[in-house]
């Protein structure tokens, strides 16, 4: 089934690099970096920025009245616990906001509530439904989450989510908090709870959207998060370059770029501006200290690189030989780096792209001492490939244009 809502096709990306993504040791961020990330993020168009938990610290609550001041165009979101002074330092840290958004959350799983919570669950449902009441009362939009909802009894999780409805709530999110789900087990709870949630009558009638947030401990956040929007969830929770608690998060620009490439297996749509991924994600690199992974999917330095020579012959035949995507729809460039995997037509592709022609036997004797050198060292650069020309002598070389097109060399 799928969720319900004004757009059954659209998914919305709900953007928490600010909140959970800043809750990964070592990555705290300052206010005004919040601010100078928050506006690349509205600037990517996702659609709801959570800029932090307010009650947290007075640097939380700084950063998110900035950010509510700030953002014009996406909805602001705040993150509370389901209490009473949680809801009001979040609704007073988003005074200002064109679209603020309350959220609320508490654990449900019976781990949580005997270990941690010390709580029934009777009070919890007590708990859920005051607080999303209360939410209602001081902002227009509000979202509840479910924490640990896929170790949750699902019985009692439909429960939880039925009665948020009915207090108000326009948004219920579906959480795999520690990582736990598998996709397969977690898009049957997303259906359930589509189903669950389809016949419930909504404080204001407003149609209720069915998110999920995933976690990576077991390195399938984005799996999970793919799996949800199949069975129906119109909302994914995610994060720049994946930051977040423990292992991580969704990582945002994946969760976009496998539903936009893969839009015939999901069927559905997103506002992403996809070609300011790659400076989105430089951006969250260098305010958190902490380097994107080159071998990282969509946005990490390797993403459209190729050295293997079969590889580099198809890329410059066609890109679509070994590219699912085109580096510019995310803000990048293809490379074709030269090294001891490297073939003669990338080595002939890179020497036009210095003005130098080569052919035949020139090439040839070119190409061997290329080899001789790649195995020496990891990468040859446009100086090494200069100079191994020149030490060739005298020869049939020729100035050639530089070569256009999207295949790039790069040393």
């Amino acid at each position: 089934m799928r969720a319900t809502g004004p757009a059954a096709d659209r998914v919305a990306i709900f953007d928490t690099t600010l909140r959970d993504g800043e809750q990964a040791p070592g990555f705290a961020m300052t206010p005004e970096e919040k601010v100078r990330v928050a506006r690349a993020l509205e600037a990517l168009r996702v659609d709801v920025i959570e800029a932090g938990f307010p009650i947290a610290s007075r640097s939380d609550f700084a950063a998110v009245q900035a950010v509510a001041r700030e953002v014009r165009e996406a909805t602001v979101a705040a993150l509370a616990r389901t209490v009473p002074a949680d809801l009001e330092a979040a609704a007073a840290a988003l005074r200002g906001a064109a679209r603020p958004r309350i959220h609320t959350f508490i654990a449900t799983s019976d781990v949580h509530l005997t270990y941690k919570l010390g709580k029934t669950r009777p009070q919890v449902l007590e708990e859920v439904a005051r607080a999303v009441r209360q939410a209602r009362r001081l902002v227009p939009e509000v979202e509840f989450s479910a924490e640990d909802a896929s170790r949750t009894d699902p019985a009692f999780l439909v429960e939880v989510f039925r009665a948020a409805v009915a207090a108000g709530a326009r948004v219920v999110n579906i959480p795999d908090t520690v990582g736990y789900a598998t996709p397969e087990e977690f898009a049957a709870l997303v259906r359930r709870v589509c189903a669950a949630v389809a016949d419930v009558p909504g404080a204001d009638g407003e149609p209720v959207t069915v998110s999920v947030h995933c976690h990576d401990d077991l390195g399938l956040a984005v799996a999970n998060s793919l799996a949800g929007v199949a069975a129906g969830a119109r909302q994914v929770e995610c994060t720049v370059n994946g930051i977040g608690e423990r292992a991580g998060n969704a990582a945002l620009e994946e969760v976009v770029m496998a539903l936009r490439t893969r839009r015939d297996r999901y069927g559905v749509t997103v506002g992403v501006e996809t070609t300011r991924l790659s400076a989105t994600s430089a951006l969250v690199a260098a305010v958190t200290g902490v380097a994107v992974p080159p071998n990282k999917a969509i946005v990490g330095a390797n993403a459209f690189a190729h050295e293997a020579g079969i590889h580099q012959h198809g890329v410059l035949r066609h890109p679509a030989t070994y590219e699912i995507m085109r580096p510019a729809d995310v803000g990048a460039e293809g490379r074709l780096v030269l090294g001891r995997h490297s073939g003669r037509h990338a080595l002939q592709h890179a020497l036009e792209a210095q003005g130098i022609r080569l052919d035949g036997a020139a090439l040839e004797a070119a190409f061997q001492a290329f080899k001789a050198l790649a195995e020496a060292r990891k990468h040859v650069t446009a100086e090494d490939l200069r100079a191994l020309v020149q030490g060739l002598g005298p020869g049939p070389a020729a100035p050639a244009p530089s070569a256009g097109g999207r295949a790039q060399w790069w040393g």
